[in-house]
């Protein structure tokens, strides 16, 4: 009896240790859904992410880095070769596991809300194997970049094609403003500061902070980033983007809201506009959100228009997340001309002005310099009797006043 005690002793410890034990990788609830922007809504801190995105974009990589995701499971090449996207480096470079070419049966086999591992290139849910892919590092994606390079000749065709097609179905909302929503907000003759959520925005936008006290711009937010400014103090003048990446105390804030529509005039978020009671005007067009802000400043006469967070790099016209809106973005930024800079100009030019400080402590250092001047020299005597004088009548006269 007291040996079958002991087996029985022995085996309920040893499983005890095996289910106390932590499993290598990363462990985390799986997000799965086809249709990544519907996944960037609802994907949160510490989740793995499951998507299927051929040549990850940097929008969206930047969109999961900022979600705090603990791994990312792409069922296609997240790099194809075609060109050099951006979203892989941002994800490896943020120490976020990237398992690339799973395959199309982890969209079916991985459910929603299921607990996860990513381990050495493997996916497993429990103790059971269900995908397996690449698990790219930094050099895996520089290698692939390198390699990448030799597609952008036939992306730069493809761009000047859709361009031209752009163009004849959008002339005349590029060309003469037709379409653009009318504001609220006085534009006209004034400065406008529009803040996308791109790469460093936040950095650079405290770095305006000393431009925008001194000008008192505009302010108009590009979906997320009007939470950025209402994070730094500021209340944004207009936002521009689908209600439903924005928080609700931005969208209460009191600023204007425009909504990007289709063509159809279906807009994304107008149902959440509805349930705030907050108004809101549509914007059909097929541009991004950043293109639809620059136009509405420069429709309104926007004397000058300074960006922050916005990314016009050749590499990010031929990022694939924004390939259908590359065209609109080139010939947005054509139509601005030199109205258009770069927030981190602006910063530049105000961080090399002489501040008010300096000025104040040069005149000081003067005042002293001439003081010490006079209290050597054999006149200095005479100096200080004339301004104890002239102090005395000064005094005088002010109670005068009141006698």
């Amino acid at each position: 009896m007291n040996w079958f005690v002991t087996i029985r002793a022995m085996k309920l410890t040893g499983l005890l240790a095996r289910s106390g034990q932590t499993q290598p990788g990363v462990v985390g609830i799986a997000r799965v859904d086809r249709r990544t922007g519907d996944l960037l809504r609802r994907v949160g801190p510490g989740e793995v992410v499951v998507l299927d995105q051929l040549d990850l974009d940097r929008a969206t990589a930047s969109a999961l880095v900022r979600a705090g995701v603990a791994g990312v499971v792409n069922a296609s090449p997240s790099i194809s070769g075609r060109f050099p996207n951006l979203g892989p480096e941002l994800v490896v470079a943020a120490g976020i596991p990237l398992l690339d070419e799973v395959g199309q049966d982890v969209l079916r086999v991985v459910k929603d809300g299921c607990k996860v591992r990513l381990h050495e290139g493997k996916v497993y849910v429990g103790d059971k194997e269900v995908a397996s892919g690449v698990r790219q590092t930094d050099d895996s994606v520089a290698d692939l970049m390198i390699e990448a390079k030799a597609g952008m000749s036939a992306q730069l065709e493809a761009f000047s094609a859709n361009t031209i097609e752009f163009l004849r179905r959008e002339r005349t909302m590029i060309l003469d403003g037709v379409g653009v929503p009318e504001l609220a907000k006085p534009i006209r003759d004034r400065q406008v500061l529009v803040v996308a959520p791109g790469a460093g925005h936040v950095a650079e936008l405290a770095a305006l902070k000393r431009y925008i006290a001194e000008h008192q711009p505009v302010l108009i937010g590009v979906e997320t980033a009007a939470d950025t400014l209402r994070a730094a103090g500021y209340t944004p003048d207009v936002i521009v983007g689908d209600p439903d990446l924005l928080s609700t105390e931005t969208l209460r804030s009191g600023a204007e809201v425009v909504v990007p529509a289709q063509a159809d005039g279906h807009a994304s978020g107008l149902g959440r506009i509805q349930d705030l009671g907050i108004g809101a005007v549509t914007f059909p067009a097929t541009g991004n959100s950043e293109d639809l802000a620059l136009l509405l400043a420069d429709v309104h006469g926007a004397s000058l228009v300074v960006t922050v967070g916005f990314q016009a790099t050749l590499r990010e016209f031929l990022d694939q997340g924004r390939s259908g809106s590359n065209p609109s973005t080139f010939l947005t930024r054509l139509k601005l001309g030199a109205k258009l800079v770069d927030g981190s100009a602006v910063a530049a030019l105000h961080r090399s002005r002489v501040s008010v400080g300096v000025v104040l402590l040069l005149i000081a250092a003067a005042l002293v310099t001439i003081a010490v001047a006079l209290a050597v020299s054999g006149v200095g005597g005479a100096y200080v009797d004339w301004a104890a004088g002239v102090w005395h009548d000064v005094v005088s006269w002010v109670r005068g006043l009141f006698t």
